[in-house]
């Protein structure tokens, strides 16, 4: 199914009062780097640290009776993981989560702690989606994907309407992208409130699936990505969020490594906010002028803050 707007707004009431309404800040040295007016959406500070606890619940909570009571099953690197795993925790469900066995120690710890059961997998030999559906298919759960699925693109649509509520009309929006269900939701949500406002989404330079398929006009497949952003080592967009992104986004911008670094530095010195690799490309690529300069007000959804404090720092050793 194609989400459209009104899908997202449905989203949003579902997930009123559960999900964190994130707080909006701004800085003025971020405002000179980028001469223009900056405005930073906190996802980082989201239930269970990122964006995706809204597409996870808004999913879970659309389950029929019967669906719910034969619990869920997921396949993530981190952030989607412990999404559906306290979504299925506040709801009352099971929840068995594919992870590789390279994630983050600290992301599988707390999907463990929400209560999940976890089952790993090589990430470089084999296929995370055929193992969940076979999962799936010897319980009865429902699949929930961490982007290519409408509930999902839906829920995380929301924290664009919360961001324009606050910020008012914007020129553009900047946000990190994986697999695409971040970018399309961004797209649908901010085109049914302005259809002049330009979405960008930011990959890593060694994961620019997303960058590629869009010059190709057709999806590509990637080695595994080698990058410090976990969350975004995705191989391939999914088909729906390539066809919204296709339709409707205004282009992909890669940053290295150390910009992203760079980008989690002044975060936490200049904003005293903690945020993960994978959430902090938006901010890297406006320091660094990836965008095109036409723009007077800019939003940037700060997707994530799931970074343990060792690894931290030394990303910035």
């Amino acid at each position: 199914m194609m989400p459209d707007f009104a899908a997202v707004r449905a989203a949003a009431a579902r997930i009123a009062g559960v999900a964190h309404r994130t707080p909006v800040v701004s800085s003025r040295t971020l405002d000179r780097i980028a001469g223009a007016q900056v405005f930073l959406k906190c996802e980082n500070l989201q239930r269970m640290g990122a964006f995706k606890f809204r597409g996870a619940y808004n999913a879970l909570a659309s389950l029929s009776p019967d669906a719910a009571s034969r619990g869920v099953v997921a396949f993530s690197s981190g952030n989607h993981a412990q999404g559906v795993a306290y979504a299925a925790h506040l709801l009352g469900l099971a929840a068995t989560i594919v992870m590789p066995s390279d994630a983050p120690a600290g992301k599988v710890e707390a999907t463990r702690g929400y209560g999940a059961r976890i089952v790993f997998y090589d990430r470089a030999t084999e296929d995370r989606d055929a193992i969940a559906r076979r999962l799936a298919g010897e319980t009865g759960a429902t699949v929930v994907p961490p982007y290519d699925d409408a509930a999902i693109v839906a829920g995380a649509g929301t924290a664009t309407l919360e961001l324009l509520d606050e910020t008012g009309s914007l020129d553009a929006i900047v946000v990190n992208v994986g697999g695409g269900g971040l970018l399309s939701g961004t797209c649908i949500a901010a085109h049914g409130m302005d259809a002049g406002i330009e979405v960008w989404g930011v990959e890593p330079e060694a994961g620019d699936d997303f960058k590629r398929s869009l010059a190709k006009g057709e999806r590509v497949k990637i080695p595994v990505p080698q990058t410090i952003a976990d969350g975004q080592q995705t191989q391939s967009p999914g088909a729906l969020t390539f066809a919204i992104a296709k339709e409707r986004c205004a282009g992909i911008v890669t940053v290295a490594d150390d910009e992203i670094r760079e980008a989690m530095r002044f975060a936490f010195e200049r904003l005293k906010l903690v945020v993960e690799p994978s959430g902090a490309g938006g901010v890297a690529a406006v320091m660094h002028g990836r965008l095109p300069k036409r723009y007077a007000r800019i939003g940037i959804i700060l997707t994530g803050g799931n970074v343990d404090a060792a690894r931290f720092a030394a990303l910035l050793a």
